[in-house]
């Protein structure tokens, strides 16, 4: 059945903003938007290099826009005695939940730019970026020198900054694709706050914009060419990784025989890698001048960031757009996948109408990207949340009470409610998360009822797999669904 089939069987296959607000893919995809799922986050961020290093003299403004502002909170920084509203209203920003992208654990609800994060800034920025503004290495200033330092700095924290100070474009990129092709009955005028920063004030100013609304909020476009995954092209595992080419590689003789010497004196004859590690970062602090070395390297590569993150964003949409649709369209729709049952029967039938479709049904494949079995479990997480496209429960991905985050909690009420937790066979703390995990999950959550999915890909995997149940006395049970995804195991149509 194609999804369009689904109006036959009273299915309503919203997943994708095409389909909330009716518009052809085509006309998205030329436009140059990421076509997002309003059923959850998918993990894409705006990287600002690729602002920097674009043709485009739009995108270079936008990051030289994003200069100024962190040198305006550089210069107001330094200043000890500033007051605590000031940090809030400077340095401190929501997540912009409206893009649909990130790294979320609850729907589209990231935690943002905290107040620890503003406080670290204003103390560290002025020292961070003490020559912002002239450098003499590198061809311009970069925002991603506040993750380089340390690890207090985070990609979620990079992306939600880079997105908060570019949202006025955001926010017009919506706006005129939304008023030439969108219905106005589907949108609504809104008023934004802090979309643009006055200097001579120093207040940032709200304004309004008529938007493609969902529920009682908006919704943002994103372009794709300004997307990345996984890390930005400047990163700081890079830099670690790259630590040794690159200080072999600095002109300068005196700094790098000084370098030489402090990154040796830090390993021992049998150094592992966590311990080179650990050097290449204690060198880092004691040289920061490194980073701008490194930043020029990546500089001079600036059209492998545009070519690699292309490819990411191409995999991307395969993975969560193209094959979900395959899934769904093909295999799950019209059938009991979305008849109701309590949460705890629900939940377990929509696993194991995932696993029939996954074994028998050549569903196996979604799980496959060139030709190699996927290797994260939230990527599996995410696949399953996204075929939850219609349904009354309540299904939150990550939700944290106190004690980890589960996977999943569906739920109707405070009553009904059931964990699901997905692993992959080839987790190394397999056996430790199936013997305490989920039970911890289940006080934290006060419920009962929780489903343990597994998938495996290989055979190895599968005895590992089944060597953990029987110690831990799980085999056997309803509760714990083993899924196989290997293809090797999975017969052609005409010799099944």
């Amino acid at each position: 059945m194609s999804t369009s089939g689904l109006a036959k069987e009273g299915m309503d296959a919203r997943i994708y903003f095409t389909d909330f607000f009716e518009v052809a893919p085509k006309v998205l995809e030329d436009y140059g938007a990421f076509n997002i799922s309003l059923i959850n986050d998918l993990p894409l961020f705006i990287d600002p290099f690729l602002l920097f290093d674009s043709h485009q003299t739009e995108y270079n403004a936008l990051h030289d826009q994003i200069i100024k502002y962190v040198k305006f909170l550089r210069d107001v920084s330094r200043d000890t005695a500033i007051n605590k509203g000031l940090i809030n209203s400077w340095f401190r920003f929501p997540e912009v939940r409206q893009n649909w992208l990130g790294f979320s654990r609850t729907g589209n609800k990231g935690s943002g730019l905290g107040g620890d994060f503003a406080s670290a800034l204003c103390k560290n920025l002025h020292h961070v970026f003490m020559d912002f503004g002239a450098e003499t290495i590198t061809r311009g200033s970069h925002l991603e020198k506040l993750c380089l330092l340390g690890d207090g700095v985070g990609r979620d924290h990079l992306s939600d900054f880079t997105t908060n100070l570019i949202k006025g474009y955001l926010l017009n990129y919506t706006q005129k694709f939304a008023r030439e092709h969108i219905n106005s009955s589907l949108l609504r005028v809104f008023f934004v706050d802090k979309v643009s920063f006055d200097y001579t004030t120093r207040r940032w100013r709200g304004a309004q914009y008529e938007l493609p609304a969902f529920g009682s909020d908006f919704v943002l476009l994103t372009p794709k060419d300004i997307l990345t995954k996984d890390e930005a092209w400047i990163n700081r595992s890079d830099l670690l990784d790259q630590f040794q080419t690159l200080y072999n590689a600095v002109p300068d003789d005196q700094l790098r025989a000084q370098v030489n010497h402090y990154f040796l004196q830090r390993l021992s004859e049998d150094a592992k890698d966590k311990e080179i590690r650990e050097a290449a970062a204690a060198t880092v602090e004691q040289f920061p001048q490194l980073i701008d070395y490194y930043i020029k390297h990546k500089e001079d590569h600036g059209d492998e960031a545009h070519e690699i993150s292309g490819l990411k964003v191409r995999e991307t949409e395969f993975q969560f757009i193209e094959q979900i649709k395959s899934l769904v369209g093909n295999h799950l729709a019209g059938t009991e996948f979305y008849r109701l049952g309590d949460s705890f029967e629900e939940a377990l039938r929509r696993v194991h109408f995932l696993k029939d479709v996954i074994e028998k049904q050549d569903g196996y494949r979604i799980f496959y990207m060139g030709g190699k079995p996927i290797q994260r479990e939230a990527d599996l997480q995410i696949m399953y949340r996204l075929t939850w496209f219609a349904t009354p429960f309540d299904v939150n991905r990550e939700v944290n009470n106190g004690r980890g985050p589960v996977d999943y909690k569906v739920s109707k009420g405070s009553m009904d409610k059931t964990l699901v937790e997905f692993k992959l066979a080839s987790n190394s703390k397999l056996k430790q998360n199936l013997q305490h995990q989920v039970s911890i999950y289940e006080a934290a959550n006060d419920t009962k009822k929780s489903i343990k999915a597994i998938l495996h890909f290989t055979d190895n995997d599968l005895k590992r797999l089944l060597k953990v149940l029987n110690d831990l006395g799980l085999n056997g049970r309803r509760d714990v669904v083993l899924i196989d995804a290997c293809r090797d195991n999975k017969p052609s149509a005409s010799n099944a």
